[in-house]
């Protein structure tokens, strides 16, 4: 059964099928499913977000979770219900974030009061700092260098040049969803990767 949905009945199996197929680690089956399902799971993050940029990196997110908890899907609902939440939750705590990031006006008096200045330290880097920084690069760009070459390329075209996933598929010379599967595989194996320096480095050495 396999063998024939990853062949070319895959794009006539239905999702339950995929599904099931992509929990025994088949990745195509879930290329298809984010094939079948970008479009309508990209509509909702633009419509939370509002912004193309923003919709398409946590789409990106909800994608990656949905394929490391896919195992978690016990089918009491349809797959596309079960994604929506996960890109719903992904979007809401990108709103969170940002609405944490507001300015604050320090110096601006409230009603009734004098106005009051307040002196800001200097936010430019300390030399630990900067040292700091400069190691968590380095050990970034050895780790890059580690994964495969069939991954590096796709993380380096999206995540390092910046290019957009169909310029990525194209200089891949494979589909969107295929070229996304991929990303995905990169950014895991990077994470992997770079979790065994978190006890020397300190967990934000994944977030760098």
């Amino acid at each position: 059964m396999q063998n024939i949905c990853e062949s070319e009945g895959l794009k006539t199996t239905t999702d339950s099928q995929l599904v099931s197929l992509a929990q025994q680690g088949s990745e195509r089956a879930f290329a298809e499913l984010m094939r079948r399902h970008s479009n309508s799971m990209m509509q909702v993050a633009v419509g939370i977000l509002h912004d193309t940029q923003e919709a398409e990196d946590e789409l990106q997110n909800a994608w990656w979770k949905a394929w490391q908890h896919i195992d978690g899907f016990a089918g009491d609902s349809r797959f596309t219900t079960w994604l929506t939440r996960i890109v719903m939750n992904q979007c809401l705590m990108r709103l969170r974030q940002t609405r944490r990031a507001r300015f604050l006006y320090m110096d601006a008096p409230a009603p009734g009061e004098e106005r009051v200045t307040f002196e800001l330290r200097d936010a430019g880097a300390t030399p630990e700092e900067a040292l700091g920084r400069r190691e968590v690069r380095d050990l970034m760009r050895r780790e890059i260098a580690r994964i495969p070459p069939l991954l590096r390329h796709a993380l380096v075209l999206r995540e390092v040049n910046q290019l957009p996933m169909p310029e990525v598929a194209g200089q891949l010379g494979i589909s969107i969803a295929a070229a996304k599967s991929r990303l995905l595989r990169a950014r895991h194996e990077l994470r992997h990767r770079l979790e065994k320096y978190c006890g020397q480095m300190g967990a934000a050495t994944l977030t760098a």
